[in-house]
Order: structure tokens, then sequence, then C-alpha cells
């Protein structure tokens, strides 16, 4: 609890096995956490029996790949539907650090904003950490044009670690959104769309043979589909173009 706040861990798993425990393990040092949550998404390895053996996770599993995108909708409507209150999505390839999670729920519970995402580019680590040169470049090209096409100033839209206040998850229509990796972009567009600002906190990030990642191919599709997202967002905006994702009749209080 945070404040009286039920935090939630939610984390979308596939082949996570050697990872799993640990990052699990250091969640649950982080006294804020109420319940942790794993979706798998049709592992192939270990990652069910592994999860079903540690204490208090609850684990929902996808008998077939569905994706990424699909996972994390699995996630945030069991969170939602347990009475979470805040949710904060934990890789559980030990990527990122769990330890920033009290951090991100004070953000969150002290109403300072609805969402809060660790970054990977605000300490200047990134490289250092064993991001690939490729992806840092098209990281921070990826960034520069979707914060011109949305008129926002992350300084990075690409992160896996995030936070989520229960109203704002409320209010976003993330069924009509991907099933796959494009799924992130589209949820921060969204909620730009809102008009919600968005917190971001200095994240240390792993880079290491376990360490999940998406090869070269899907990085472009990837990448393609997120100046897709910027610009449907923006003809949107200016009205020339109409989006189910993003509705002008939709209405979120952005007051704390």
């Amino acid at each position: 609890m945070y404040k009286g706040k039920k935090v939630t861990v939610v984390m979308p798993a596939y082949n996570a096995a050697q990872t799993l425990e640990r990052t699990y393990r250091e969640v649950m040092d982080q006294e804020v956490v109420d319940s942790v949550i794993l979706v798998d998404d049709g592992s192939s390895d270990d990652t069910v029996r592994i999860a079903e053996g540690l204490p208090g996770v609850e684990v929902f599993v996808h008998e077939r790949n569905a994706g990424y995108g699909a996972n994390q909708k699995t996630c945030y409507r069991e969170a939602l539907a347990r009475g979470a209150d805040m949710v904060i999505m934990v890789h559980p390839d030990y990527q990122y650090t769990p330890r920033l999670i009290p951090a991100m729920a004070a953000l969150i519970g002290n109403g300072l904003y609805h969402c809060v995402l660790g970054s990977r580019i605000l300490a200047g680590q990134a490289l250092a950490g064993g991001m690939p040169w490729w992806k840092y470049a098209a990281n921070r090209f990826l960034t520069l044009v979707e914060n011109l096409l949305l008129g926002a100033k992350l300084s990075e839209y690409h992160t896996g670690y995030r936070a989520f206040s229960r109203e704002l998850l409320e209010a976003l229509p993330l069924e009509l959104n991907s099933d796959d990796f494009v799924f992130d972009n589209q949820v921060l567009a969204q909620i730009h769309w809102l008009g919600v600002t968005i917190g971001e906190i200095s994240c240390p990030a792993r880079y290491f043979e376990e360490a999940s990642s998406i090869n070269f191919r899907r990085s472009v599709l990837y990448g393609l589909g997120c100046v897709w997202t910027g610009l449907g967002f923006r003809l949107a905006k200016m009205g020339i173009a109409r989006s189910r994702r993003f509705q002008h009749n939709a209405v979120f209080s952005t007051r704390p």
C-alpha cells in the first residue's frame, strides 16, 4: 500500500524462466507492493511452472502467443478487476530494476502524475548499460519524431517500465490498440490525447543474454508503427482524419 492505495505489479512474461525469480524477489523487497500478477504469453520454457511456485503471484496463461500488447491488456484488465489503485509494469527479464517501484508509486500516490515512465535516457547511461548502438540511435530518432507529432517533450517513448493510476487506465480505450509491440506507443499517444502529463524518472537498464529483445526486422516494423501512430494522432488533432483510437469526445480530469 501507498497512502492507503493498493499497488499491483504486473509482469507480462514470455520465456522468462531464467530471470523471473530474481526479478520477483526484488519486487517483493519493495514494501509498497501489495500484489503481483503475471501473464504468460504462451511461453515454451518453464516460466509458468516457476511463476506458480512463487508465493502470492497470481498467474494467468495465454494458451498461444497472442503478442506483447495482448499480454498487457490482460495484465491491466486483471489488475483493475482485483482492485488495484496503481498498476506498475515490470518486465520479468530483469532489464529494469524493481527498486524504483516505491518512487513511481509515490509520484502517482501523491497526486503528481497519473502515468510515470522509467526512462533509460535521462541519466545518459543507456549505452553504458549495454543498449546496442543501433537501438539507441533508433530510440533517439523515433523520440524526436514522436515529440514533434504529439507536441510532447518525453525523453523516450520505448521504455517498458511504466506506472499508471487506476483512473487513467480506466479512461484509456486499450482494447482498440495493437496486440503487438506498438501497443506501448499507442498507449502513450492516447495519454497525450487526453491532455495528461507523463512523469519520468531516471532508470538504469541492463542488457544481457537472458534479457528479452526483439530482432531487427520486428524493430523496423515497430518503428514504422510508431511513426504511423504519431501521424494518426496529428491528423486527428488537425481534424483531417478520424480515429477511434483518438476520440474527440474523450474526457479525463487531469486534476490530482
